[in-house]
């Protein structure tokens, strides 16, 4: 496929925090993240997170800064302002990509072959956990 490429990916994969730390946002996101696919609430790419949105079922929506589509940006902030979903930011699309499951996952435990995703919106959170706290309690403050 065009976009795969064959490039380790950046380490990223911080080891959940110890009983009792606070949990910074990034992971946070990516627990919240992993948890809402295995329970198939997690839609990524700019159709499927659009039609998500418009069908008023988007909960969370996150969105790469380093997008170098202008449209893709405005559209996406367009529709979580229309339909009052909220909106982070992440630093790259390929950290979000990893994040979202788009990518292989060798014996080490490292990924590899990450694709990247500009856009990825929750549909549903999975099960209460700490990272779900974390990051609501970033957007209410946000």
């Amino acid at each position: 496929m065009s976009g795969e490429e064959d490039v380790p990916a950046p380490e990223v994969a911080a080891p959940p925090p110890a009983l009792g730390e606070p949990m910074d946002l990034n992971t946070a996101l990516q627990v919240l993240l992993r948890k809402s696919l295995a329970h198939g609430g997690l839609v990524r790419g700019l159709h499927e997170g659009a039609k998500a949105i418009e069908k008023h079922a988007g909960l969370l929506c996150l969105l790469a800064e380093d997008c170098n589509q202008p449209d893709y940006i405005k559209l996406v902030k367009a529709l979580c302002n229309e339909h009052n979903v909220s909106l982070i930011n992440v630093p790259s699309a390929k950290t979000l990509g990893e994040w979202a499951g788009l990518c292989k996952i060798d014996s080490e435990g490292k990924a590899r072959k990450v694709v990247g995703c500009s856009c990825v919106v929750v549909k549903d959170f999975g099960e209460e956990t700490e990272a779900r706290h974390v990051v609501m309690e970033y957007v209410k403050s946000h």
